[in-house]
């Protein structure tokens, strides 16, 4: 099962909902700041799309620059920051079975979708 961590305000994200649609196949929508993910959830995420957690922070947001900006996290805190505050995390994610991918540029959807 296919599932996409979105955030409808995120065009990105919409575009990705929008390949999703088109593509026929069955997906989960997960609203992720309704819905926050677990730390381990995120961590199974993050060993999927092969990074570190830091990379996955949204480093544009205000509460990255106000809380964390400069600071030498561990991974588990990271991860810890995302899940207190679901939007320092980057998106639309895509995951199906072992893949993941952060779906910027959009076109980077078709990487689970082939």
């Amino acid at each position: 099962m296919i599932k996409i961590y979105h955030n409808n305000k995120c065009s990105k994200s919409r575009s990705a909902l929008s390949i999703l649609n088109e593509s026929g196949k069955d997906f989960e929508l997960i609203n992720y700041l309704q819905q926050p993910p677990t730390a381990e959830e995120l961590a199974t995420i993050i060993n999927k799309l092969g990074i570190k957690p830091f990379e996955l922070i949204r480093k544009g947001e205000a509460i990255y620059t106000e809380k964390y900006k400069g600071k030498d996290l561990s991974d588990a805190q990271w991860i810890e920051a995302m899940v207190q505050n679901p939007v320092l995390i980057e998106r639309p994610i895509i995951v199906s079975g072992d893949q993941a991918v952060i779906a910027r540029p959009t076109e980077k959807i078709y990487e689970i979708l082939d």
